[in-house]
C-alpha cells in the first residue's frame, strides 16, 4: 500500500465515487437522467429561477442545459416564461407533474440507501456520515463563482446562457 491509498482525500474520493455507482445500479431502468433529477431538484429547492442562475447552480454549459431544458419541457416536467422585468430573460419553473416526478424518484432512492444504511451501518456510523454528508455539501460550495471570473454569473457567460435557454 501507498500513500495515494491512506490518503484522506482519495479515501473520501473513493468512497464518494463508490457510493455514487453503487446508487446508480439501484435506480430502475426507466429511471430519469441523473443530470435530470440535478436540474428538476434546483428547481424544487430555489423555486423558480433564471435560466442562468440554474446553470450556475448546476455548473452546466448552455449547449447542456438547452438540451435538457428542452427534453424536460416536452416531457411537461418544467416550463420556460419571459421574465418580469426583462422579456429576454428565461425563468424555469418546476410544473406538478415535475414535481411528481421528482419526489417518486428521490423516495426510490432515499428507500434504497435507508434500508442499505440500516442494515450496513451502526447507529454511530449513520450519524458520522450524516455529519460528512453536511461536511461534503460544504465542500460542494467551496470557491464557486469568484467576482469578474468567467462563470455562470459573469456578463459574458450569462448572456450566453440567456441566449441558449
Amino acid at each position: 500500500m501507498n500513500d495515494i491509498d491512506t490518503d484522506e482525500a482519495t479515501l473520501i474520493l473513493r468512497g464518494v465515487l463508490a457510493l455514487a455507482r453503487r446508487m446508480r445500479t439501484e435506480r430502475p431502468e426507466d429511471s430519469m437522467s441523473p443530470a435530470s433529477v440535478a436540474l428538476l431538484g434546483a428547481l424544487y429547492r430555489l423555486g423558480p429561477v433564471p435560466a442562468v442562475q440554474l446553470a450556475s447552480e448546476l455548473h452546466l454549459q448552455p449547449q447542456s442545459l438547452t438540451r435538457l431544458l428542452d427534453a424536460l419541457e416536452h416531457n411537461g416536467l418544467i416550463a420556460r416564461k419571459s421574465g418580469a422585468h426583462d422579456r429576454r430573460e428565461r425563468v424555469i419553473t418546476l410544473t406538478r407533474r415535475g414535481r411528481a416526478a421528482f419526489m417518486a424518484d428521490m423516495r426510490d432512492r432515499r428507500h434504497w440507501l435507508k434500508t442499505a444504511m440500516a442494515a450496513a451501518l451502526t447507529g454511530r456510523e449513520r450519524t458520522a456520515l450524516a455529519e460528512a454528508a453536511q461536511a461534503m455539501l460544504k465542500l460542494a460550495k467551496h470557491g464557486t463563482a469568484a467576482p469578474g471570473s468567467e462563470t455562470a454569473g459573469s456578463p459574458t457567460r450569462r448572456r450566453a446562457l440567456e441566449d441558449a435557454a
